[in-house]
C-alpha cells in the first residue's frame, strides 16, 4: 500500500500513513467526543470532551502502528525483508517482501501483532484504574479504559481463524506444520477467511435491516475487505504452486523495449510505443540502468499539448525490487505486489528482461491448457 505521509522508520523499515487514515482518525475522535466521553462522571463539557478525544484518537492510532511494527520487527529478526508499515482506513498493514521460511517463523510473526495489542490493552486498562485511584478526572480514566478495551478487542478480532487476519496466519502455520505443505495450508486459511468475511457481511446486513445502520455498514465493509483479501491470497497461493520448479528466466519477457528517461512523451509515442506490443516499458537512464517503469496508460494521460515538453522520467514509477534470471520464479509474485507494474530482471547489472502481470496470467493459461503447471510455456 502506498504511503501518503512518511512518519519515520523502524530499524530501516519505512513507516507511514495512507490518506484514508485521516478518515478513521476523524471517526474515532468524533465517536469519543460525542458518544463515549460525555458519559463520564461530572458531565464534561464539549470542549473538554474534544480536548481529550483528539489525543486519545492519536494514541489509538499509535497502538495500531505498534501492532503492525511488531510484525515487521519479528520478521526482520528472522531475516525476512520488510517493505513498509502503513496505517490505513481499516487499521494497518506490514508489507513483507518474502514469505516466512518455515512454520515456526510464520507463527511467531503472526502472533507478534496480537501480543502487542494485548499488552497495549492491558496497559490501557491498568492505567485507567490507576487514574481513577489517583482521583484524576473521570474523563481521562474513561479515555484510557476505552483505549485499553479497544486494543483488547482488536487483539481478539485479529486472532479469528481466517486470512488475511493474524489468526489466519496462525491457522496457516498450524496447517503447515501438520501437512508439511505451505501452499496447501495457505489455501485452507484463505478459504476460512472467505467464510469469515461472508459471516461479517451477513451479520452486517442483519444489523442494517434491524435499524443498526452505522454498525451494520461497518461490519459489511470489514467483511468485504476480508473476503477480497482472502480471495487474493488464495489466488496467490495457487499461482505460487504453478510457478514451482521455474526460474525467473522461464517467465520473463526477454530483451524488452526500453524508454530513455530523457525522452519526451511525444518522441516516445512516435518512435517506440506505437511500434511495440508492450504495454509496460522499463525506463533507463543514460548509463542504461533502470530507473523505473512507465505504462501506455500513464503516457496517454498526458494532455497532447504537454507531450512535447514532458519527459518520461516525470511519469516513471519506481521499481521496488530487481530480480536475477536464476532466482526462483515465485519471487516474481513478491516483486509484483503493492501495485508494481513490472518486475525488472538484471544479469550482471544489465537489463535482460521483465515480468508483468500479463506474463504471469499467460503462464497460468499455458499451464491450465497443458495440465502440467510445473513446466514453462514453450515459445
Amino acid at each position: 500500500m502506498r504511503q501518503s505521509v512518511r512518519l519515520g522508520s523502524i530499524r530501516g523499515v519505512p513507516v507511514g500513513a495512507h490518506w484514508s487514515t485521516v478518515a478513521i482518525f476523524g471517526l474515532i475522535v468524533a465517536l469519543l467526543a460525542t458518544r463515549i466521553l460525555p458519559a463520564a462522571a461530572g458531565n464534561p463539557s464539549p470542549v473538554v470532551a474534544w480536548a481529550v478525544a483528539i489525543p486519545t484518537g492519536a494514541l489509538f492510532l499509535a497502538s495500531l502502528l505498534a501492532h503492525e511494527a511488531a510484525h515487521a520487527v519479528v520478521a526482520r529478526r528472522h531475516g525476512m525483508r520488510v517493505k513498509s508499515v502503513t496505517l490505513w482506513l481499516l487499521g494497518g498493514v506490514a508489507e513483507l517482501e518474502e514469505e516466512p521460511p518455515d512454520w515456526r517463523t510464520d507463527l511467531r510473526v503472526a502472533l507478534a501483532g496480537p501480543a502487542t495489542s494485548f499488552a497495549a490493552g492491558a496497559a490501557g486498562v491498568g492505567l485507567a484504574y490507576a487514574a481513577a485511584a489517583a482521583d484524576l478526572p473521570d474523563v481521562l480514566a474513561l479515555a484510557l479504559l476505552w483505549t485499553g478495551g479497544t486494543n483488547l478487542l482488536l487483539a481478539v478480532f485479529n486472532l479469528l481463524p481466517g486470512a488475511p487476519l493474524d489468526g489466519g496466519r496462525v491457522l496457516r502455520a498450524v496447517m503447515w506444520r501438520r501437512t508439511g505443505e505451505r501452499d496447501r495450508a495457505a489455501r485452507a486459511a484463505a478459504r476460512a477467511g472467505r467464510i469469515l468475511g461472508a459471516v461479517f457481511i451477513g451479520g452486517g446486513a442483519f444489523l442494517v435491516l434491524t435499524g443498526v445502520t452505522a454498525d451494520g455498514l461497518w461490519f459489511m465493509l470489514i467483511g468485504w475487505f476480508v473476503v477480497g483479501a482472502a480471495a487474493g491470497e488464495e489466488a496467490r497461493s495457487t499461482l505460487g504452486r504453478g510457478l514451482e520448479g521455474l526460474l525467473v528466466r522461464d517467465v520473463m519477457t526477454s530483451a524488452p523495449d526500453t524508454v530513455g528517461s530523457w525522452t519526451t512523451v511525444a518522441d516516445c509515442a512516435e518512435r517506440l510505443v506505437t511500434g511495440s506490443r508492450q504495454s509496460v516499458f522499463p525506463v533507463v537512464g543514460f548509463d542504461g540502468q533502470p530507473v523505473g517503469v512507465v505504462t501506455l496508460r500513464m503516457l496517454a494521460t498526458v494532455p497532447a499539448r504537454l507531450r512535447a515538453d514532458t519527459r518520461v522520467e516525470a511519469l516513471a514509477r519506481p521499481v521496488h525490487r530487481l530480480l536475477a534470471p536464476d532466482e526462483p520464479a515465485d519471487q516474481v509474485l513478491t516483486a509484483l505486489t503493492s501495485g508494481s507494474h513490472a518486475a525488472l530482471v538484471l544479469d550482471d547489472g544489465r537489463l535482460v528482461g521483465m515480468v508483468t502481470h500479463d506474463d504471469i496470467a499467460r503462464l497460468q493459461h499455458h499451464a491450465a491448457l497443458r495440465g502440467r503447471p510445473t513446466e514453462p510455456p514453450r515459445p
